[in-house]
């Protein structure tokens, strides 16, 4: 068969075969029998196949067994819509492993078919690079209980020495035991921040209006450290509530629009608070457990300069701070309280805009609209 021909018969469209081409991730359309009706070049090199060997042929030929995505399509049929899952993996002799996002979409103009869109090394390595960062956060508590008990107790000491000193000595002697209270103060208040990753009790949680969250924090940021700067409100007015601890979720939320207040241009800032609902959206968890549903998703968006390239990778890790007096614990404790909320964090980041998006799970009694 012709070049010409099979390009015909993967999208009759010219123009749709054009644009389905040019993406550099793989997109599919499978029939009511799970046979292969469109695939793009993308697709073609993912299944490690040409149009004339996919043609007509069933999908399911080129997954492993029992795959996933399979329970995917069917569930698409039955419900409508489109759902996506984190995290998937995929291996096979022919194609060998991938870690993908899965996105699948029935097609209504016909009935029966679903589109399915993979995407390599992008959400998915996000999440994971996330749950990576999450253990390392983790990782801190055994450092916490050991400075809590090997530091702030001789810090106390230093601190009454020094206020003893100080009611003796003269001015010039009192601004350097001054000096030293502050300092044992500073210390202190870091070691307490540490302390906050050894806490590996569950976490107590409950329904929750992320949007009055939301507007505590802006009000708080309005009243201090972000006078100046402009929000920018994109809720949605329908989201259910999220299942989740409102202390907790106030201090991840300010935690990030602080850190956004303080990279936006003097006079010109703007940070954008946006709610959203994304149906269908799940995490695959190792182990064989039900993937989460993680449909509410919270972004908090500055237009500041950018995160630097070369700590992205690392950004969620103690102690990583582009803050010339930052501890770097900030990011790692709001990943903390996010993994222990059952969610996840990731960013996007470039030139003029900046985005931390938070995905929650609903509250037990909230609608799950994929499953209504």
């Amino acid at each position: 068969m012709k070049a010409t021909a099979l390009r015909q018969r993967r999208m009759p469209d010219p123009d749709g075969s054009s644009l389905l081409n040019a993406l550099p991730h793989p997109v599919l359309a499978v029939d009511g029998d799970n046979r292969l009706r469109m695939a793009n070049l993308a697709a073609e090199q993912f299944l490690a196949a040409s149009w004339s060997t996919l043609a007509g042929r069933s999908i399911a030929d080129f997954l492993p067994v029992g795959s996933p995505i399979l329970g995917l399509i069917e569930q698409v049929r039955e419900i409508g819509g489109s759902v996506s899952e984190y995290g998937l993996s995929i291996e096979t002799p022919r194609i060998k492993s991938h870690v993908v996002t899965a996105e699948i979409a029935a097609m209504s103009e016909h009935p029966g078919w679903v589109a399915i869109s993979l995407h390599e090394r992008s959400i998915a390595l996000k999440i994971d690079r996330q749950l990576v960062h999450r253990g390392a956060a983790r990782s801190l508590t055994a450092m916490a209980a050991m400075l809590a008990h090997e530091v702030k107790n001789p810090l106390s000491g230093i601190r009454g020495a020094a206020q003893l000193l100080e009611q003796g000595a003269s001015p010039g002697d009192q601004t350097l035991t001054q000096l030293i209270c502050d300092e044992t103060d500073r210390i202190c208040a870091l070691v307490d921040r540490m302390e906050a990753f050894s806490d590996g009790r569950p976490v107590p949680r409950g329904p929750v209006n992320i949007h009055r969250v939301l507007e505590h924090v802006k009000r708080l940021a309005e009243a201090g450290f972000g006078r100046n700067v402009r929000f920018v409100e994109r809720y949605d007015p329908s989201l259910p509530p999220a299942l989740g601890n409102r202390d907790q979720l106030i201090q991840v939320f300010l935690n990030l629009v602080k850190n956004a207040a303080e990279v936006v241009p003097p006079g010109e800032g703007e940070i954008v608070l946006q709610t959203a609902y994304q149906h269908g959206i799940r995490l695959a968890v190792p182990g064989g457990a039900a993937p989460l549903r993680l449909p509410l998703v919270v972004s908090v968006q500055d237009n500041g300069g950018g995160i630097p390239e070369d700590i992205r990778p690392h950004l969620f890790d103690p102690f990583v701070t582009t803050k010339v007096n930052g501890t770097g614990l900030g990011l790692a404790l709001v990943a903390k309280i996010v993994g222990d909320h059952g969610g996840v964090i990731e960013f996007d980041s470039n030139n003029g805009r900046t985005v931390f998006r938070v995905l929650l799970p609903v509250a037990p009694g909230g609608v799950e609209m994929d499953d209504a």
